[in-house]
């Protein structure tokens, strides 16, 4: 039927004509959200297949409908790869986000109104890790810790002290915008000496944690929560692991029929496909290159005279900190996308700012490293940033780096 063999540009133009438009800005721009990667035509190619067409509620062997023998496979596959990968014994792969991984490791761990402490969101945490806007917060008692006002690191000893007063009956470990490794270990003695259960989210720095460039959290944590899309390169969604084997029962009933019906089998085909290809020994390299370009922007950065929150980075982000050039986070993420340059605003730590204005922004590298640039593009890279810091307000300045920009990614071509 002429319905099915209709090409998407004939059969909607303005929806293609954005997709267009939206691959023309991927690959003009200097994609530095650390949060945003770059998916291979591989992973495309499943995440766009037939799979969409396939309800398949329930687990592999254990459906509500017929017909699923072949979205089994991939699910199989996808679980068997992603516990290789982090060395787990369980995992489940049809969280549809890390929010929705983080809302069933709340219900698998907790009860609604129980104590929960995490991370400050204006010091690194994430929305899901107590926010009062957000289900964690509205839903749960929460307390929070953030990190020193000296060394802008997490003080364990402080976090102790909160978690003991406090006595919380879970704590969270885990960030969004928090650049130095995290000692997993400490967050275990601490739950161990309260009683609480220890939940980590790893959606950033997964690919550090894959790889071995970040300590695992599995041998501390109850629970393991994380996104495929950031440093594993994969589709957007959410993983969560566990080597607990009634935990991983629990979590299994609170992702289905807990909180989800049907599984996004096309994504979690495009997952399997993500994780076997963080299997292969080029995708440890890859991650390397993503925390040594951290580095080397950083201190690039440092040597411009931009000021980086906490002196530096352990891992593939870092906040710049531009109220020091008396600037807005807001402010510099405009002028920086009209200098060809993606990146978002971000609260700092103590921040004075609304969080819409913010005082920081948040850069990283995973996306210019899957493009196949180093060091030297590094250099170049802080260099762009801080002059659009000095020319936030000078519009000829800004379009005349866009262009330097634009000479630099027509170098490093991805999806044509």
């Amino acid at each position: 039927m002429e319905f099915f063999e209709r090409k998407l540009k004939d059969s909607d133009s303005e929806i293609w004509a954005a997709i267009e438009k939206e691959k023309e800005r991927q690959n003009k721009n200097l994609e530095l959200i650390a949060s945003e990667n770059n998916v291979s035509m591989a992973v495309l190619e499943a995440d766009g297949s037939v799979l969409t067409n396939k309800y398949a509620e329930g687990y592999s062997g254990k459906r509500y409908y017929g017909g699923c023998e072949y979205v089994d496979v991939a699910e199989t596959l996808a679980i068997e790869r992603i516990k290789k990968l982090f060395n787990a014994k369980f995992a489940n792969v049809q969280a549809h986000s890390g929010s929705q991984a983080n809302m069933a490791a709340f219900m698998t761990l907790v009860n609604v109104g129980d104590k929960v402490m995490g991370m400050d969101l204006s010091h690194g945490g994430h929305l899901t890790h107590g926010h009062p806007l957000n289900f964690s917060g509205s839903l749960y008692n929460i307390v929070s810790y953030q990190v020193s006002p000296k060394t802008y690191q997490i003080d364990y000893d402080e976090l102790r002290e909160i978690a003991v007063r406090e006595k919380p009956r879970m704590i969270i470990a885990g960030a969004s915008a928090y650049p130095r490794f995290i000692d997993f270990a400490k967050f275990r003695q601490i739950c161990d000496e309260i009683g609480a259960s220890l939940m980590v989210d790893i959606a950033h720095i997964g690919g550090q944690v894959a790889t071995g460039l970040h300590p695992s959290p599995l041998p501390f944590a109850d629970i393991v929560t994380g996104t495929t899309h950031k440093t594993l390169r994969g589709p957007r969604g959410g993983y969560l692991l566990t080597n607990n084997e009634e935990i991983a029962k629990k979590i299994n009933k609170d992702i289905f029929p807990g909180i989800q019906g049907g599984p996004l089998m096309h994504i979690i085909a495009a997952k399997a496909v993500a994780f076997g290809e963080c299997l292969k020994s080029e995708y440890k390299t890859y991650m390397q290159n993503v925390n040594e370009n951290a580095k080397a922007l950083a201190e690039e950065l440092v040597k411009k005279g931009v000021c980086i929150v906490s002196g530096g980075t352990d891992n593939h982000l870092m906040l710049l900190d531009v109220s020091k050039n008396n600037l807005t986070g807001k402010a510099v993420e405009v002028a920086l996308d009209k200098a060809g340059i993606s990146a978002n605003k971000n609260t700092i730590p103590f921040d004075t700012q609304k969080p819409m204005v913010a005082s920081g922004i948040r850069i990283g590298t995973p996306s210019v490293t899957t493009r196949g640039m180093g060091k030297g593009e590094m250099k170049m890279i802080a260099d762009f940033i801080k002059r659009v810091i000095d020319n936030v307000d000078n519009e000829s300045a800004l379009v005349s780096i866009r262009d330097e920009v634009y000479s630099l990614t027509a170098k490093f071509p991805m999806y044509k």
